[in-house]
C-alpha cells in the first residue's frame, strides 16, 4: 500500500493570492493525506501581502509560500501529481504544460482579490471572501475518496465540486 500523500497543485496566472492561499489551506487541513503545491503560468514573483496578512492572522505558516511558475513541475524530477485544480479562468483557458503523473484535472472558477480596489479593509474582505470559499471546497475536496480510486469516479466527483460551488459564488 503506497502511504505517500496524495498531491495536488493548484495553478493560477500570478500565483499571488488565490492559488496560494489554496495551497495553505490544504497543507494545513490535509496533510499527510494530501499534498498541495501552488504555481501559476505568469508568476508575478511574490505573494501578495493581503494573501499573507490574511493567512498569517489565521495561525498559517507563510515562511515557504513563494510565486513560482508552473514549469517547475515539468521536469522528470518534479513531484508526480495526482491532480491539478485551476483556480481561476485565465489559467484555466491556457494550454498547460504535461505534468509528471497524468494527474486528473478540474477547475474552480474564483474572483481574483488582487483586482480589487478600494481600501486596505475592501480589499482585504475580498481576499477573505476567497479565502473562504476556498476553504469550503477543500474541506468537501477532504471527504472524496482519495487515492487509487477509478479516475471516471473521481471526475465525476470533482465535476460536482465546480458545479456545486459555482452556483453559489456566481449567485445563482
Amino acid at each position: 500500500m503506497n502511504n505517500s500523500p496524495f498531491k495536488i497543485l493548484f495553478l493560477c496566472t500570478g500565483n499571488s493570492a488565490r492559488s496560494i492561499m489554496a495551497e495553505a489551506i490544504l497543507n494545513k487541513i490535509g496533510y499527510p493525506r494530501l499534498l498541495a503545491y501552488s504555481a501559476g503560468s505568469h508568476p508575478t514573483g511574490r505573494v501578495n501581502p493581503l494573501a499573507t496578512e490574511l493567512l498569517a492572522s489565521m495561525q498559517y505558516s507563510t515562511k515557504t509560500l513563494r510565486s513560482k511558475s508552473w514549469m517547475e513541475f515539468t521536469s522528470m524530477t518534479s513531484p508526480s501529481l495526482d491532480m491539478v485544480i485551476t483556480v481561476c479562468d485565465r489559467a484555466a483557458a491556457e494550454s498547460c504544460p504535461i505534468w509528471q503523473g497524468q494527474p486528473l484535472k478540474a477547475h474552480w472558477s474564483l474572483p481574483d482579490p488582487a483586482s480589487v480596489e478600494g481600501n486596505h479593509k475592501v480589499r482585504l474582505k475580498a481576499f477573505t471572501k476567497v479565502y473562504q470559499e476556498l476553504e469550503r471546497r477543500i474541506h468537501y475536496l477532504l471527504t472524496l475518496p482519495i487515492g487509487p480510486v477509478d479516475r471516471e469516479g473521481m471526475k465525476s466527483h470533482l465535476e460536482d465540486i465546480e458545479n456545486r460551488f459555482e452556483r453559489k459564488v456566481r449567485g445563482k
